[in-house]
């Protein structure tokens, strides 16, 4: 593929990328938005010495919805009519089913063992999807590496909220 055809060569191609990235971000926002960690239920769960700033988070989750709006952009520009492409996309699809299911699961149910379930399969469908990008282009799958660090990473912090409250790994 010519370098030309790599980078946004014009207004659509721009718009589509700003696209993916919004839409991204604001599916990805939807669940916190409904119902995070904002609650009395959560602030008197006892939490890790490892926990982030409550700040932390937004950060973060804006820096990976980006990122992976980029991702997506860049393995949906390869063709739709091709099936690595049409893998990869439904790969992203699913792992982010397990995204948006988790903020609501955790602390709408208060239900932190199942949300650890979820993301382990979120952290599993992460890896998938990364393997099904890097077949399509790899610098998509490297945007994607970041997430998958923070998704194992929000799996040791999901898991010892679980420990440090009593919760079951139901």
């Amino acid at each position: 593929m010519e370098l030309t055809q790599r980078v946004p060569t014009g207004r659509r191609d721009w718009a589509a990328l700003v696209g993916f990235v919004v839409l991204v971000n604001v599916v990805g926002a939807v669940p916190a938005v409904l119902g995070g960690p904002n609650s009395a239920w959560f602030a008197a769960l006892e939490k890790p010495w490892f926990y982030p700033p409550p700040a932390t988070f937004g950060v973060v989750w804006t820096l990976l919805f980006t990122l992976m709006g980029v991702a997506v952009w860049l393995v949906w520009r390869r063709g739709t009519d091709r099936r690595p492409v049409r893998l990869a996309l439904g790969l992203f699809v699913l792992q982010f089913v397990f995204n948006v299911a988790w903020t609501p699961v955790f602390f709408a149910l208060e239900s932190p063992g199942v949300a650890f379930w979820i993301i382990v399969a979120l952290v599993v469908a992460v890896a998938g999807t990364i393997v099904a990008f890097a077949r399509v282009d790899r610098r998509a799958a490297a945007l994607l590496v970041p997430y998958l660090l923070w998704g194992c990473f929000a799996a040791v912090l999901n898991y010892t909220i679980v420990q440090l409250n009593g919760y079951a790994l139901v």
